[in-house]
């Protein structure tokens, strides 16, 4: 048995430690207590938050974008509701193992493969992506049963856009399309509650009305708050905030008058712009050839994009708003006008026109090189005469000329409600010093006025501001600027057809230097170019054909049709109003590479005044013989266009 030499000295080391052990134990106790208090009560409502996130999750829902209508209510643009089967990358692991996996239980087509394949390529590794769209409901019921063992997958209820007309109307309608890298980027620059409300969106308008009414058409988000289970996914619904649907957008254009210019051209390539002079709405806006926006909605795959973007025909391409012309004989009305109110012409001043013009070394043509004798102003416009404004060019001069034709619109943006206008070239000595690098490109020769007075040269302007300016002419020299959404604010006619009229911007053309233009139009329609076209029409139009060079040809050569390739062949072109008394529709129509204005602009034009005016739809043999170019006044019997099925209809 072991003694302690000295057990008191023993007895007060162990109450020693019994007492640091316990100082240690309270200090501890007291540590936690503190901490409880800091926990419990001080940041009680913060922590009770992140406690409640972790079993919550707030989800955004997207609200259903809003519909377009034509100005009769025809739906344009809808949303279809679907089922997608949708990937996350990140959360895969091995995602090509997951797409082997779900090959083996739903059908997965190369096309879609290569869709999700370029989706990843420009997505975030986080973003959710489609694989399939519009599953049936046994692939869904297969897919579901397998989740559990696909990490990364769901099946999400989406709204895709669809466009119930297909071709019809494409280039005005635009389409949506998957948010890119360039938009995410353009939207971090946006205020933080309109980036806030795109949260959960997928898609944004990419082309015409869906990209340029994109804040009305999209909505405002809403939100869900749900109760999530250890794998992160939505098990209960605890509150919901709905969205709010975008508005629908109604446009001022007739759909099915649309679908009819679009047959009238066939396989032919152009644009029309059909414009109601009192208020600047836009009846038709075609461009040809069109193509499926229902193509890019999912995603275009490389197939059908290389097919559209790789044609020599260009069917992506905007001709009414893009494409810009040289307007060619078409320009000889606003030129007149100029010459009147410039006081360089009076109606009856006559001059000689021997088929041709020298003006230094260079002999300016005309067409076949007719005689055409004693030609005073009206007559100029009615046999569509060159000599007579080579001459009236050279003496304005080209200042004088652009000073007059931009106030109309030529080589100006209309102020259209469309991304996208192309301004085209109204030319001056101004323009082609800041256009060319060279010194001897710069200087502006005389020789080039001449041509520019027939429309020729450097002119190049969109069919929109042919049909703007023609709109304006025809409305007394008022001009409104050209829009495709229909305004809420109608009256009616004494008929009871709605009617918006804008106060409009007077251009200040003197009201008989206008009534001699227009009436000499109006006798291209009765005894010129274009008179077999409207024989027999109840209502009086006045008209301009056009033809205009695509590509230019040497001062020695003539033009010969038959020797040059189809796209090199010269444009034909007309504009026109009607009716005379009271004009209530201008239009401006090219057909690229067709030739004279007469022979294929010409009668599109006709059809649309009787479709506007007489409510009257061409006969099929019409509609046939005119996409060939063989038409001039309507064949067949017209029918009522309320008697005429077409996609539109119920």
């Amino acid at each position: 048995m072991t003694e302690f030499k000295n057990v008191e000295l023993q007895l007060l080391r162990f109450r020693l430690r019994v007492w640091i052990a316990l100082g240690v134990v309270l200090l501890a106790l007291g540590l936690i207590g503190a901490r409880m208090y800091v926990l419990q009560i001080q940041r009680h409502e913060t922590l009770l938050t992140q406690a409640e996130s972790n079993r919550t999750a707030v989800l955004p829902i997207p609200p259903p974008r809003g519909r377009i209508l034509d100005r009769n209510g025809v739906v344009l643009a809808d949303n279809q509701p679907t089922f997608t089967l949708e990937i996350v990358p990140a959360q895969t692991g091995q995602l090509q193992e997951t797409l082997d996996a779900i090959a083996e239980l739903i059908e997965i087509t190369p096309r879609d493969l290569r869709r999700f394949q370029r989706l990843v390529a420009e997505s975030r590794r986080f973003d959710s992506l489609p694989l399939r769209t519009r599953l049936t409901p046994e692939e869904m019921s297969v897919i579901a049963a397998q989740l559990y063992r696909l990490p990364g997958v769901e099946i999400q209820a989406r709204s895709l856009r669809h466009y119930p007309l297909g071709e019809t109307a494409s280039h005005v309608i635009g389409h949506v399309g998957r948010i890119n890298q360039r938009e995410q980027q353009m939207m971090a620059n946006w205020p933080e509650d309109k980036r806030g409300n795109y949260r959960g969106t997928d898609h944004i308008g990419k082309l015409g009305i869906e990209q340029s009414y994109e804040d009305r058409l999209h909505g405002t988000t809403g939100f869900e708050r749900v109760e999530t289970s250890a794998a992160g996914r939505a098990v209960r619904s605890l509150e919901t905030t709905p969205p709010i649907p975008g508005d629908s957008v109604r446009l001022t254009i007739d759909a099915r008058l649309q679908h009819l210019i679009e047959r009238l051209y066939g396989d032919r390539r152009g644009a029309l712009v059909a414009i109601d002079p009192r208020n600047g709405e836009i009846l038709a806006f075609v461009s040809m050839p069109t193509f499926n926006p229902n193509l890019f909605v999912e995603g275009i795959d490389a197939d059908n994009w290389r097919a559209l973007n790789e044609s020599i025909d260009r069917p992506l391409l905007n001709r009414a708003l893009r494409g810009t012309y040289p307007p060619g004989s078409t320009y000889k009305p606003f030129m007149a006008l100029a010459a009147l109110e410039t006081g360089l012409r009076k109606p009856s001043t006559a001059i000689n026109d021997p088929g041709f013009w020298v003006f230094g070394n260079h002999r300016f043509r005309s067409v076949g090189e007719r005689n055409l004798g004693m030609v005073d102003l009206r007559r100029s416009i009615v046999v569509s005469s060159n000599v007579y404004y080579y001459t009236l060019a050279n003496e304005m001069g080209i200042d004088a000329i652009h000073d007059f034709m931009k106030p109309l619109g030529f080589g100006q943006h209309t102020g259209i409600d469309l991304v996208g206008e192309a301004r085209g070239i109204l030319p001056s000595p101004a323009w082609k010093r800041s256009t060319f690098n060279r010194p001897e490109q710069q200087r502006w020769y005389a020789g080039e006025t001449i041509s520019v007075g027939i429309g020729q040269g450097y002119n190049s302007f969109t069919i929109l501001q042919l049909a703007s300016a023609m709109a304006s002419l025809a409305n007394d020299g008022v001009r409104h600027t050209p829009h495709l959404g229909l305004s809420t604010h109608t009256a009616q006619d004494r008929e009871g057809r709605p009617i918006y009229r804008a106060a409009g911007t007077p251009l200040g053309h003197r009201p008989e230097h206008l009534r001699v233009v227009l009436e000499a139009m109006e006798a291209v329609t009765t005894e010129g170019t274009s008179a077999r076209v409207f024989a027999g029409a109840p209502y009086r139009s006045g008209g301009k054909t056009g033809t205009a060079q695509a590509v230019s040809i040497g001062q020695r050569e003539r033009y010969d049709a038959a020797k040059m390739a189809e796209h090199q062949r010269d444009h034909s072109l007309y504009v026109a109003f009607a009716p005379v008394e009271d004009p209530t529709v201008a239009l401006a129509v090219i057909v690229e590479n067709a030739g004279f204005g007469s022979t294929s602009a010409a009668p599109i034009a006709r059809r649309v005044f009787d479709y506007l005016l007489l409510g009257l739809y061409p006969s099929e043999e019409d509609i046939a013989a005119t996409q060939k170019g063989q038409s001039a006044a309507p064949i067949g019997p017209q029918r009522p266009i309320g008697d005429v099925p077409w996609p539109g209809s119920d």
